[in-house]
């Protein structure tokens, strides 16, 4: 029997085995009721779960011919396992999930040199604030829309411009390095931004033997361990990154000795140490495609894991579920509501957004460490 639980209005299905039927038509719609949302004559799921947990929740289609439509899309996107029916989540996403409307999908670096670039005069920033106010600050006299402005990042809250500005005092003349993380009001008192794509080039760029990093003291520590620059670090740290541990790693590898474990630069120490690979969003993507490991682990956020496989059909993923709640927040539906209504503008102002675009356009000339 399949188990049904209705939490904020949204329908989660236990899809861990799902009963074949001859007709996977008749599946979805005798036993999975969907919600469409329908942008330009696309049909989307909006499904805000990932493939390490046993729950994923469909949108809801209210007419049998929409439902058959989806039905017959989804019906080659799953896998058949001991004669049960197995959703295959990274599959769907493609299709189906905010990747399956985005224009341009890609990390931090790459959203703020393509966001410089289009011609739109509206940008909706499907992530969250400090990605949409960098976009915004890259393109000042267009509108720039979030779809849920409480999306933030335990990051970008830990540290204010009144923090960078005590920083610089106690460690006068000392340039200011910040993540991409931050708000704009710290860019607007640092002297150039950083990704953990190019965060050691960025650093080794400035030509000074110390730099102020902010705000993540696991990224510091990183790169720290591959500069001869002094890093001076702030406190703050990821919430996602955080919670793994080097324990976790271990026990993965001794489940899955042939398993290679890529680590992000936010991951505690003793959580790098224990991997195999230490890179940027894009490198451990990069990483996967060129080496096609047999077996491999992200050790970052759960939906990364998902949007990679894609990519990589042959390569089997490990996926250790800690998820984001903030990019989470943002639903296809808050998407579609942002293009029918405009709303939710990042406005910055001018004094800020002045200072602080200078120092993301000095991280755009730097380009990538690789």
């Amino acid at each position: 029997m399949l188990e049904k639980i209705k939490i904020k209005n949204v329908l989660f299905l236990d899809i861990e085995t799902v009963p074949i039927k001859e007709n996977f038509k008749d599946l979805l719609e005798d036993e999975i009721v969907l919600k469409y949302i329908k942008y330009q004559n696309i049909y989307f799921s909006d499904m805000i779960a990932c493939a390490g947990i046993k729950t994923c929740s469909f949108a809801i289609i209210d007419n049998k011919s929409d439902a058959i439509k989806m039905a017959t899309y989804l019906n080659n996107e799953i896998k058949l396992t001991n004669g049960k029916i197995r959703m295959n989540w990274s599959a769907c996403i493609k299709g189906c999930g905010i990747h399956g409307i985005a224009d341009i999908a890609a990390d931090s670096l790459a959203l703020a040199v393509e966001a410089e670039k289009t011609n739109a005069d509206i940008i909706v920033l499907c992530g969250v604030h400090f990605m949409a106010e960098t976009a915004k600050l890259m393109n000042p006299n267009k509108k720039v829309l979030l779809p849920d402005m409480d999306a933030g990042c335990s990051l970008a809250s830990s540290i204010s411009g009144k923090d960078v500005r005590m920083l610089k005092e106690k460690y006068p003349g000392v340039p200011v390095v910040s993540y991409i993380n931050t708000s704009a009001d710290v860019k607007a008192e640092s002297d150039i931004c950083c990704t953990s794509a190019n965060v050691i080039k960025v650093i080794e760029s400035l030509g000074t033997d110390k730099v102020i990093f902010l705000p993540d003291q696991y990224m510091a520590k990183y790169v720290q361990s591959k500069t001869k620059v002094q890093i001076i670090s702030w406190i703050g740290t990821c919430i996602v990154h955080e919670r793994f541990s080097a324990q976790e790693i271990e026990d993965i590898k001794k489940q899955n000795p042939e398993i290679v474990v890529l680590a992000h630069p936010e991951c505690p120490p003793e959580v790098i140490a224990a991997s195999d690979f230490t890179g940027s969003t894009s490198g451990m993507s990069r990483y996967v495609k060129t080496k096609q490991p047999k077996k491999v682990m992200l050790v970052t956020e759960c939906s990364m894991s998902d949007n990679v496989q894609v990519d990589n059909p042959n390569v089997q993923f490990i996926k250790p579920c800690n998820l984001c709640h903030y990019m989470k927040m943002i639903s296809l539906q808050k998407v579609l509501e942002c293009l029918e209504k405009e709303t939710n503008e990042i406005l910055i102002p001018e004094i800020i957004s002045r200072k602080a675009r200078k120092a993301v356009e000095r991280m755009v000339a730097v380009g990538r460490s690789h």
